[in-house]
């Protein structure tokens, strides 16, 4: 009968210690610091997108350091916290989590948290910490912000050009609301930037480029005879 009770109290005992456990585990958890997250955006699309040399579907997720470009006829927009940027057809970029890399194109910002965009070396950024909605257009090496609500300052830096005493000064120029300018990318950031931002590109794109290059060579070489070499994209 001893031994008997003694089981039972020894069970109890266990599972109350197991149920403590099941119910501080999750307190635990609360006290550490969990990684952060990447800010991703929802990519909505119109026409034909490609996001990193893939044509993306409407309602799409994506993150920093995806690239997206906009074909003739079709347009994106990416919600983000906060953020709204919508790319003009034939435009093309990188997403960040706090700035929008544009290569060529247009696109069009509104932001209540302070959005950036960068061409080159020249950074577009909103003065206020209130809702500014702002255009920035690369054509030609030409760049032109308009400010459309609230004012835009345009910030120099990173580029190949070596401030002077005299540009420092005018480093920083602002846009007010219902003002547009115009800044040549050649004099602000020196010699001319890639074409695209490859950077962002899967490398796969990059490797068969590289292979479609090594077979032109050989049929130049012999001629167009005979079977060219086996692409190392596809072996």
């Amino acid at each position: 009968m001893e031994l008997g009770l003694s089981w039972m109290r020894g069970s109890i005992l266990r599972c109350f210690l197991c149920w403590a456990m099941v119910a501080l585990a999750p307190l635990s958890l609360l006290g550490q610091n969990m990684p952060d997250q990447p800010a991703a955006a929802i990519l909505h699309s119109q026409g034909e997108v490609w996001v990193n040399g893939y044509e993306a579907r409407d309602s799409s997720a994506v993150f920093p350091g995806d690239v997206i470009e906009t074909k003739p006829g079709a347009s994106a927009n990416l919600t983000l916290d906060g953020s709204t940027v919508q790319l003009a057809p034939e435009s093309v970029g990188k997403f960040q989590a706090d700035i929008f890399e544009l290569d060529h194109g247009s696109v069009s910002v509104g932001t209540t948290k302070g959005y950036k965009v960068r061409v080159n070396c020249i950074k577009i950024l909103p003065v206020f910490s209130q809702w500014t909605q702002y255009i920035v257009t690369d054509v030609n090496g030409n760049v032109k912000v308009e400010a459309h609500k609230l004012d835009v300052n345009v910030e120099r830096g990173g580029g190949n050009v070596k401030l002077t005493p005299e540009s420092a000064a005018s480093q920083q120029a602002s846009v007010h609301e219902g003002e547009e300018k115009n800044y040549s990318e050649s004099e602000l950031c020196g010699a001319a930037k890639p074409t695209s931002p490859l950077s962002g590109i899967n490398p796969k794109w990059i490797a068969a480029g590289a292979a479609g290059t090594g077979i032109l060579i050989w049929i130049l070489v012999h001629g167009g005879g005979g079977q060219p070499p086996v692409s190392a994209s596809q072996p």
